[in-house]
């Protein structure tokens, strides 16, 4: 087992990993000067065999009217795709042709933890100019993602798709598949778009309650929610008033299209690669049947619509029929914009394309007290909050009882909320969905295909809160941020098996990823069947629990992926010891 040095790395690794401190100097390719006259191609190519070359440099980039600085690997946005197969091994080259460090972590597939690519936790990222070598064994098939772990050029561009075939039969079966990787684009520089943020974290959200808005609130509400100083629809950090909203690089005005014979299985295979927005995917008239999720097979699951957290992926089939073409919808969660594109039976078919629905808004539940009897939503039918029958009063007390937090909780200027009640919401279908008139996805149908291989009853368990003070724009686990928890790491011994429990202390959906390991989801299914993930969506105000096996040694990271979050503190590191007992 190598033994890793965690000061040295975490020295080494500052300036690349931007979380030791705010996010790096804005360059000066990103200051209003002339861009590079090289554009990058929108989509990606496909690379395979036993030897990948990935080339990492500065570009340009341009969607509708927007045009700005990226970052783009063998020249295009996303990236390429890499075929994989799995019982094979694969030796990936990582040529770095920035002028500052970069990584590529390969989201979702079982590496050593030394080449798993995070600067500060397990190596010193790659220097300009160098080139850094990750050659493992394939031990997996499924969807996955890779994408840089280094500051916030994932948001830049940094990112593509992995498809690892199964060595044997694939128990889905279709007649065509297509690679959907979904994100975003902004012409502003990521490290001005987080400056924004750390100064006013409503800074994009356009969608704010005014006098003449038409939400359905009455007085007493909208005086409530003022006095508590949050707002109803703080949704997402940033909007589609900033962003772009990309599938395979192509916006909304490129006409993108996947062809189709009526009567095919068509295999999509959902990647959201975003860095801040989680996704609601339909196809209007066209059924889709979940096959996938995480790049673990599960047990069809047929739905109209479903919410993709960042950094997960679904793999769905589809069955056109006899019309021309159908239109593929991945509306941003907060409704602010829309990714768009055609299923189409020949060139140029288009169907309508629907009108983005009107913004969702937050309710009880999402402020930690769902459960607690004779609560209304906010956003729904209760004139005040409880326990101030007036509707004059301010939030309830039970919202900053710190009392209720583990004594290994940091009470502080990190931590201004506290969920009162926070319950297992993995039944809700994610904000926004829960009273749309057609099938939604939530985690309690989702079922593992094949039966889990460990079927130990845990032997611990382990809560985690994950805190902040939304108005500082201050993201954390258990009120500290990851420069102030950087030599206390969470320790868990080699093989030992956990049951974690998060809860969200605020009042946004945190896409939660764990480096190294697949998680069995606690969703209510048979002990053998819970659904196996790398990164769960914990719900506002809501708890979520998984079953840990701890069985891949070494140092992991641990975060929110939402890339401004894990910026600004909501991220930890994992050690999981080796066989012999020490520590990785």
């Amino acid at each position: 087992m190598i033994t890793v040095n965690r000061r040295k790395l975490l020295g080494a690794g500052a300036t690349g990993m931007g979380l030791l401190g705010l996010a790096g100097a804005v360059p000066a390719w990103a200051r209003g000067g002339d861009l590079l006259s090289g554009v990058a191609r929108k989509g990606f190519d496909e690379v395979s065999g036993s030897n990948i070359d990935l080339t990492v440099a500065r570009s340009a980039f341009s969607t509708g009217n927007r045009r700005g600085g990226a970052i783009a690997v063998n020249g295009s946005i996303p990236g390429p795709l890499l075929r994989l197969r799995e019982g094979t091994t694969v030796r990936l080259n990582v040529h770095n042709q920035l002028e500052e460090d970069t990584s590529i972590h390969w989201h979702g597939l079982l590496v050593p933890f030394q080449l798993d690519g995070v600067p500060g936790v397990s190596f010193p990222g790659v220097k300009p100019g160098e080139t850094f070598t990750a050659e493992f064994p394939v031990r997996q098939s499924g969807t996955y993602w890779w994408h840089s772990h280094s500051g916030l050029q994932e948001q830049a561009g940094h990112y593509g798709p992995i498809v690892v075939d199964p060595a044997g039969p694939d128990p889905v079966q279709a007649d065509r598949e297509y690679i959907v990787v979904l994100s975003e684009f902004s012409e502003t520089d990521p490290n001005v778009l987080y400056d924004k943020l750390k100064k006013s974290a409503d800074y994009f959200n356009y969608e704010q309650p005014t006098w003449t808005d038409d939400y359905p609130l009455s007085g007493a509400q909208r005086r409530n929610w003022a006095r508590m100083r949050m707002s109803p629809v703080d949704i997402l950090d940033i909007t589609g008033s900033t962003f772009t909203y990309l599938i395979n690089g192509h916006g909304p005005a490129d006409n993108l299209e996947f062809n189709f014979q009526p009567g095919e299985r068509v295999r999509l295979r959902f990647i959201n690669s975003g860095a801040a927005t989680y996704f609601n995917i339909r196809i209007p008239g066209l059924p889709m049947t979940v096959v996938q999720a995480d790049g673990q097979n599960v047990e069809p699951v047929e739905v109209d619509e479903f919410q993709i957290g960042i950094a997960e992926t679904y793999d769905v089939i589809v069955t056109p029929g006899n019309d021309a073409a159908y239109t593929m919808v991945a509306e941003s969660m907060d409704r602010s914009g829309m990714g768009v594109a055609t299923l189409a039976s020949a060139p140029g078919a288009r169907a309508t394309i629907p009108p983005l629905r009107d913004p969702p808004l937050l309710t009880m539940a999402d402020m930690g007290m769902g459960g607690m009897a004779g609560m209304a939503g906010m956003g729904g039918g209760s004139e005040s909050m409880p326990g101030n029958s007036s509707g004059q009063g301010a939030a309830r007390p039970g919202m900053r009882d710190t009392s209720r937090l583990p004594a290994d909780v940091e009470v502080g200027p990190g931590l201004a909320m506290v969920s009162a009640n926070p319950v297992d919401r993995t039944g809700d279908p994610g904000v926004g969905l829960s009273d749309v008139p057609h099938r939604t996805l939530n985690y309690r149908k989702l079922r593992a295909l094949t039966p889990n291989a460990d079927r130990r009853i845990p032997s611990r368990r382990m809560e985690l809160h994950l805190t902040s003070n939304m108005e500082r724009y201050m993201w954390s686990f258990d009120g500290k941020k990851f420069s102030a928890v950087s030599d206390d790491p969470i320790r868990f011994a080699y093989n030992e098996r956990v049951r974690v429990k998060l809860i969200n202390d605020t009042m946004m959906t945190h896409p939660i990823h764990l480096h190294g390991h697949f998680f069995e989801l606690v969703n209510g299914a048979p002990a053998d069947r819970q659904p196996l993930k790398h990164t769960v969506n914990v719900q506002p105000g809501g708890s979520v629990e998984f079953d840990l096996t701890a069985d891949e040694p070494g140092d992991w990271a641990f975060h929110c992926h939402i890339l401004y979050h894990l910026v600004a503190g909501m991220f930890q590191i994992v050690t999981v010891a080796n066989p012999a007992g020490g520590e990785a």
